[in-house]
């Protein structure tokens, strides 16, 4: 049975993972606040209104993200029946030390075999809300633990591979070239590698601000994907705001 997201599960992990952002933000809105109360009327106006602008882009964030994470549909999978698999298919799913998909991947195709990867190095993936994560969730049973240039599987292993919402974790343009380069590797010739992510576009620059910079262009990923030798099958949009691609080995297109 498909396992059932708890209400606002997905703005609360952005929530307690972020909070540092947040309380800034906050601060900073209440600082100009309280210091409209001691100037002038001219312009005790125009500050209390900033401190209220300050605060705007955090509130919209959040905002966006309930509805991304908690009222679109997306951890239902139901853009996962795009990709239908036989029994014993073997599947791979990525994450980067916070994984919210494997147990819903497990349920959607209770019959192939899923292996789950974990890529996370806290040398080189810094994040502090991945750190936070981790205290939280608790690895999927028999995660193993790899490194972005080797993935410990065998050469043509894999059916389908899902990346969602990790590969942005691997800022390093070269180290992300040779883990999708590993990706090519492990699957099949007729395979599909799906990944799924924010991009750096005006969607989510009017969601997320200067957050959106945390995540890559369609341009760095097309890059990425055909330096690795990988053709895109498909590119569908789960929401305004994400974006899946599949992609398979150059010169399979089926």
């Amino acid at each position: 049975m498909m396992q059932k997201r708890g209400p606002l599960q997905g703005v609360w992990n952005i929530m307690r993972f972020n909070w540092h952002f947040y309380i800034v933000s906050l601060a900073v809105s209440v600082f100009f606040m309280f210091l409209s109360t001691f100037l002038s009327t001219t312009f005790r106006y125009y500050i209390f209104v900033l401190g209220l602008l300050i605060s705007l882009p955090s509130f919209v964030s959040l905002l966006i993200s309930y509805y991304v994470y908690d009222l679109s549909g997306l951890y239902n999978l139901r853009w996962v029946d795009d990709f239908k698999t036989d029994e014993k298919s073997q599947i791979v799913n990525i994450n980067a030390g916070f994984d919210e998909t494997s147990m819903l991947l497990h349920d959607k195709f209770p019959t192939s075999d899923l292996t789950v990867l974990d890529f996370y190095d806290p040398a080189y993936h810094t994040e502090v809300s991945i750190k936070r994560a981790k205290k939280v969730y608790p690895p999927f049973p028999n995660t193993k633990a790899v490194t972005t240039d080797h993935l410990a599987l065998a050469d043509h292993s894999a059916d389908r591979i899902f990346i969602i919402f990790a590969a942005h974790e691997i800022r390093n343009a070269q180290e992300r070239l040779v883990f999708f380069r590993e990706l090519k590797r492990i699957i099949k010739p007729a395979g599909q590698i799906i990944v799924t992510e924010h991009l750096r576009d005006v969607s989510n620059f009017l969601a997320y601000n200067i957050g959106f910079l945390h995540f890559f262009s369609k341009s760095d990923w097309l890059n990425t994907f055909r330096s690795a030798g990988l053709l895109i099958k498909k590119e569908k949009k789960c929401t305004p705001f994400i974006s899946t691609f599949t992609l398979t080995k150059n010169g399979v297109t089926s």
